[in-house]
């Protein structure tokens, strides 16, 4: 038992780094293009994870969610990546843009790695001799069905509409500038609010209808 939860760990391991290195990429490349270098300035639009790596939300937390919950649900996050709105010839706009790129890119990994999965490994998997099956084309598999949900769930749980998560960055962005600028006030709280919503379930409605429609869609339920 311990070897297969080793495994699955393992497993876990490379799709949750892929997608949270990506997703902070994306924030700052879009925020490059719309005329904020900070992140560019300090390295941070690398493919490298080192570059992203947080040691709690990269690698303490989502081995003790993997522990806690037997395996059934792992989650992290990167360092943040530094964006100066006021770079921006519109600063709310670019926030609510840069921040939306986070979930636009999961998504899109989502959307990759089923196509791989459906198309490519599958068939393959079907075709190959019992040895390559078990030793190769089986952790592929999860690997990329890993993947799918992860990037899923990582892009449902970024847009719940409190900052600093994206979905509360895009809400400011929308909302007309004095509701924005009351709203934005609650990010140094937002933190604790997402952990008591997390806490208490109401997150999950939230959560829960995006991850079930984006699942549903790649066919993984």
């Amino acid at each position: 038992m311990e070897t297969e939860t080793l495994q699955r760990l393992l497993i876990s391991a490379l799709p949750i780094l892929i997608a949270i290195t990506f997703h902070e990429v994306a924030h700052g490349y879009v925020a490059f293009r719309l005329g904020d270098p900070t992140a560019k300035l300090l390295g941070r639009l690398t493919l490298n994870p080192l570059a992203h790596i947080d040691l709690f939300g990269t690698i303490i937390m989502p081995i003790m969610l993997f522990v806690l919950t037997e395996g059934r649900f792992v989650f992290g996050y990167a360092k943040p990546v530094p964006i100066n709105p006021a770079n921006f010839k519109n600063p709310r706009k670019g926030m609510a843009l840069s921040a939306i790129a986070g979930p636009v890119t999961n998504i899109a990994l989502a959307l990759a790695s089923v196509t791989l999965l459906k198309l490519v490994i599958a068939p393959l998997a079907g075709l190959s001799p019992d040895t390559v099956k078990e030793t190769l084309m089986k952790p592929l598999l999860m690997i990329f069905s890993a993947s799918v949900v992860m990037n899923v769930v990582l892009a449902s749980f970024n847009l719940i509409p409190i900052p600093p998560l994206d979905g509360g960055r895009v809400l400011t962005g929308l909302l007309p500038s004095k509701q924005a600028v009351s709203f934005s006030k609650i990010e140094p709280f937002g933190f604790i609010i997402v952990l008591v919503l997390i806490y208490t379930g109401i997150a999950n409605l939230f959560i829960m209808p995006f991850i079930t429609f984006f699942l549903k869609i790649f066919g993984m339920l």
